[in-house]
């Protein structure tokens, strides 16, 4: 038999994968036979059954992976993840398809901890209030805050939490952590949710979205955080609910807030956008060229070594 009919077809729906030559480059060198996305859409639906049904293996980010599409790749043995999230992925689909997942956690880690940094400073001293005044033609000093003194609410003490503790260190912050897994850290006081909204006058969303997380903070949490305080969010849309956030950041019970994710994506009509003291990102947390080519190396790894690569405690493994 013909070597290459053996070989594996991959298949990568990722688009930014697959618009990166160094990655296009390293597959290539490992398989013989890889289609890419070079689309520039993202794939759903039909289009991603028919860009998938013949593929061996294949590398995916963000695209939904569940029973309906599964149900139509009897061929498909291998799944790679692009990037840590892992709430697009239905792991009881996964498994009664007999279909081994590949994951590797922590590897965009530095750059979303640097975008909620950036997020961070941002909103405390005022640059990006002071940016939107300077486009209107309104040329005042900006009085924001020093970031030493503090106090800091850590949702989510993960890989990118864990982060954002040593990045946070030389400002002498007071850091305090809410983690789902009680984990202790050095120079973060553990504390229940409802403390650390109340004393945090920066909240840093760090968590994975699930059905335990979807929303947990509410219109009823969020009323706890300390008047004039500071939210951001680089983690997953769906965490916060939005409708509560506009109304708190409308009546500056929230001084302001800066997000990467939405619970749509892209937002269409969000209010959210039409506010002032509400700063946005496209979902770029995880998109340096580094952490690309990071998480793409992981990914290619993935491919042939999905049992190792995945942790056992998969299903509720944080981010």
């Amino acid at each position: 038999m013909n070597n290459q009919m053996t070989q594996p077809l991959v298949a990568v729906a990722s688009r930014s994968f697959s618009a990166d030559p160094f990655l296009k480059k390293e597959i290539t060198q490992k398989y013989a036979h890889v289609k890419f996305n070079e689309s520039g859409a993202s794939l759903s639906g039909q289009e991603l059954v028919q860009f998938l049904k013949d593929a061996d293996k294949a590398i995916i980010a963000l695209e939904k992976v569940d029973t309906s599409l599964l149900s139509q790749l009897p061929k498909l043995k291998v799944i790679s993840k692009y990037g840590v999230g892992l709430d697009n992925i239905d792991f009881l689909a996964m498994q009664k398809h007999n279909i081994e997942l590949a994951w590797r956690g922590g590897v965009n880690k530095r750059s979303v901890a640097e975008l909620a940094l950036h997020f961070i400073i941002g909103c405390v001293r005022g640059s990006f209030q002071s940016h939107h005044d300077v486009q209107k033609n309104i040329w005042t000093q900006f009085k924001g805050q020093n970031l030493t003194g503090q106090t800091i609410g850590i949702l989510g003490l993960g890989h990118i939490g864990q982060e954002m503790v040593s990045f946070l260190r030389p400002f002498g912050v007071n850091m305090i952590g809410y983690d789902l897994y009680e984990r202790q850290l050095p120079d973060v006081k553990q504390t229940d949710l409802d403390t650390l909204l109340k004393q945090s006058d920066v909240v840093t969303i760090h968590l994975p979205h699930t059905t335990k997380t979807h929303h947990i903070l509410s219109h009823e949490k969020l009323k706890l955080m300390k008047a004039g305080s500071f939210l951001v969010n680089t983690a997953r849309g769906g965490l916060v609910d939005e409708k509560a956030l506009y109304d708190l950041l409308l009546k500056k019970h929230i001084q302001s807030a800066a997000f990467d994710v939405f619970e749509e994506e892209p937002p269409k009509n969000n209010p959210l956008l039409t506010l002032d003291n509400f700063y946005s990102t496209g979902h770029i947390g995880g998109s340096s060229l580094q952490s690309i080519q990071l998480m793409g190396l992981a990914a290619i790894d993935g491919l042939n070594n999905s049992k190792q690569a995945l942790p056992e405690n998969f299903f509720d493994y944080p981010l």
